[in-house]
């Protein structure tokens, strides 16, 4: 095992670690003062960098559109060559540099001056250009770099991301964000599923395995392998009972060759749990999480019409 290599490893853990720690004792009023600002307006979050700097931009541009706050990012050069035309009135402006100095950044402040923005400056370097000519800034100072050459940016751009994600996370708290908003934002995924999908969108209706309750032992193990879902319905004259391919498993472990002597209707569970159609994914979920089973019928009224899995 490479020791020194692990020892290097924690030891520019351990220096992000207290970068973070500074740069929390840092925080004043700028910060209230950012999120107030940010939340009030009615225009947009532009968020720009250069370098590594607009590498973590990026990542907060994201974030902030993904959890309720209307935000891109711009890159510096793009900007002074045209792309400022994208900034209204009423945007925010946030410029992060941890010089404060990147000329790039700098060249922009006559025009967001002239077009009236709110700047809002994240730099490590309180008596820098940037953070002397912004309405806001936000001290993202490090004690000293993981990097031992005291060159590549390291703790500082940890602690730029963290500042981000620390905004990202108060801004979600003033706007009282929900899980279903942020569902709303990424219809693609499993949370979006669970919370925007309705249990009509995702449940299975085709061939149902439903099966009587005289069908033999041999017949309710071929309707669970045909239907392809890991269990057979079984209709009774006034309810459903519900045969798993664990059900199977057991009877055979507990009956060994009498197994092969019983029905559907000695093995079935009645009135298995069930969810209404118009019901929302995440709700079936919640009910088979918390029940622990994989499966349930999906009822409209009291008639069967598909199968949800988890």
């Amino acid at each position: 095992m490479d020791f020194k290599s692990i020892q290097i490893a924690k030891e520019v853990i351990q220096t992000e670690i207290d970068g973070l720690v500074y740069m929390s004792s840092l925080l004043d009023d700028s910060f209230a003062k950012a999120v107030n600002k940010i939340i009030s307006t009615s225009g947009r979050t532009i968020i720009c960098g250069m370098g590594k700097s607009g590498i973590i931009g990026k990542k907060i541009a994201a974030s902030f559109a993904s959890t309720g706050t209307p935000s891109f990012f711009m890159h510096p050069g793009e900007a002074f060559h045209g792309d400022l035309g994208m900034v209204k009135h009423k945007d925010i402006f946030i410029a992060i540099s941890n010089s404060g100095e990147t000329d790039e950044v700098l060249k922009l402040l006559p025009f967001l001056k002239d077009n009236g923005n709110f700047i809002i400056a994240i730099t490590g370097n309180v008596n820098s250009t940037l953070s002397q000519n912004s309405h806001c800034h936000l001290d993202i100072s490090v004690p000293k770099e993981a990097c031992p050459l005291q060159l590549a940016p390291t703790s500082s751009t940890t602690a730029t991301l963290v500042m981000g994600d620390a905004l990202t996370v108060a801004l979600m708290d003033a706007r009282d964000f929900k899980p279903e908003n942020f569902a709303r934002f990424h219809p693609g995924g499993n949370l979006g599923r669970r919370l925007l999908s309705k249990v009509a969108d995702e449940m299975y209706t085709e061939s149902l395995p439903v099966i009587s309750p005289n069908s033999s032992f041999i017949e309710v193990v071929h309707s669970i392998g045909k239907g392809k879902l890991g269990i057979a319905i079984v209709e009774f004259s006034n309810h459903f009972g519900i045969i798993t391919d664990g059900d199977i498993r057991r009877t055979m472990d507990c009956k060994y060759k009498a197994a092969f002597d019983l029905q559907a209707s000695d093995i079935a569970t009645h009135n298995p749990l069930s969810v209404l159609v118009s019901s929302r994914v995440h709700e079936a979920i919640s009910v088979m999480e918390s029940k622990k089973v994989n499966t349930l019928l999906v009822m409209d009224g009291e008639n069967l019409v598909g199968v949800i899995k988890k």
